[in-house]
C-alpha cells in the first residue's frame, strides 16, 4: 500500500465509551488514531470485519434455562398444560 499522507476522519461516540477507550488504549500504549488504524489495517487485510459481530453470548442463566427446557420438552413425565389458566390454576391451588 502506497503512502499517499494522512486524510482526518470524525467519528460521534458516547463520551463514556470515548474515555473507556482511550484508557484501554493507552495501557496498551497507543491513543483512539493508532487503535482505529490497526483496526481499518486488519480489515483491509482479513477483508472482513477482523471480529465475530453477534448479538451476544447467552448469560449462564439463559443458558441453564434453555438446557432446563430442552430436557423437559423430552421428559414423558413432565407437567404439560393446554393454555395459560390451566397452568395457573394448578400453580395457585399448590
Amino acid at each position: 500500500m502506497a503512502k499517499t499522507g494522512t486524510a482526518n476522519i470524525s467519528i460521534r461516540m458516547d463520551a463514556d465509551l470515548k474515555a473507556a477507550a482511550e484508557e484501554l488504549f493507552e495501557e496498551l500504549g497507543m491513543n483512539i488514531s493508532t487503535a482505529f488504524n490497526i483496526f481499518v489495517r486488519q480489515s483491509l487485510r482479513e477483508g472482513r470485519i477482523p471480529f465475530a459481530i453477534s448479538r451476544g453470548t447467552p448469560t449462564e442463566e439463559t443458558v441453564a434455562a434453555m438446557l432446563e427446557a430442552e430436557r423437559l420438552a423430552h421428559d414423558p413425565a413432565a407437567r404439560t398444560y393446554t393454555d395459560v389458566d390451566e397452568m395457573f390454576e394448578e400453580i395457585l391451588h399448590e
